[in-house]
């Protein structure tokens, strides 16, 4: 687990692939007791910790996830989360090149429990909620293809149903149509950046997480690089 930013009120992790964020059926110890453990150590803390699940990563993907260390920091970043002022920034392998350079795809996504999979349908169904995002492609190394993904909704497993959609799947996700595992059995999609306005002080977050050692993202890291740094200045444009 490594620390990405901390203050009083909230604190940003960089989930490492196969981590659950919170407890589940399998009884492994979920990333936010871990958390909880390691503020009572720091800080000395005695009796029960406060962190706070905002949102949430699937288990095979690795990335930035956002706690909160207040029940008001809580509060208001549940609230920004549903009212779409967080904004948050993907990066996926795919061994497909997209149709388009940059699209916005939109449809209808059902989740059926008893498989824990997510189904896409271009028109509205039974049980189907709107779902909306845009890529954006990066570049290509020998075998795969980078794509930006940026969320408009949060619908379960939303990027794998809908690039899978297009004929991209993700590297490593067999569930939504990938040839192959990846070995450690996480699938190549990254929660890579995430900008929001800080729930109690008002200024601007904007954290970013590392790109993993894996010779297969390292081969990314340069146009990873200038295109986090682009958006950098846009940032600081749109603050002023």
């Amino acid at each position: 687990m490594e620390i990405l930013y901390e203050d009083n009120h909230i604190i940003i992790v960089d989930k490492a692939p196969g981590e659950i964020v919170q407890g589940d059926k399998t009884g492994d110890e979920p990333l936010v007791e871990t958390l909880k453990g390691w503020i009572k150590e720091k800080y000395s803390k005695p009796g029960n910790v406060f962190c706070g699940v905002v949102h949430r990563l699937d288990r095979p993907v690795g990335g930035v996830v956002v706690f909160a260390k207040t029940s008001k920091a809580l509060a208001r970043m549940n609230e920004m989360f549903r009212d779409g002022k967080v904004h948050k920034t993907y990066l996926a392998l795919s061994r497909n090149r997209p149709p388009k350079v940059s699209d916005r795809l939109t449809g209808y996504i059902y989740s059926v429990e008893k498989n824990n999979k997510s189904y896409f349908s271009a028109v509205p169904r039974k049980g189907a909620k709107e779902a909306a995002l845009s890529y954006k492609y990066l570049g290509s190394s020998d075998r795969y293809h980078l794509l930006e993904v940026n969320l408009e909704t949060g619908r379960k497993h939303q990027i794998r149903v809908q690039l899978s959609s297009i004929g991209c799947p993700v590297k490593g996700d067999l569930k939504y149509g990938d040839k192959r595992s990846n070995p450690d059995g996480s699938i190549s999609l990254r929660a890579h950046r995430v900008r929001f306005e800080h729930p109690v002080s008002g200024k601007i977050i904007d954290v970013v997480a590392p790109l993993p050692a894996d010779p297969l993202w390292q081969a990314f890291a340069g146009v990873v690089g200038e295109n986090d740094a682009s958006k950098e200045v846009a940032g600081r444009e749109d603050g002023e």
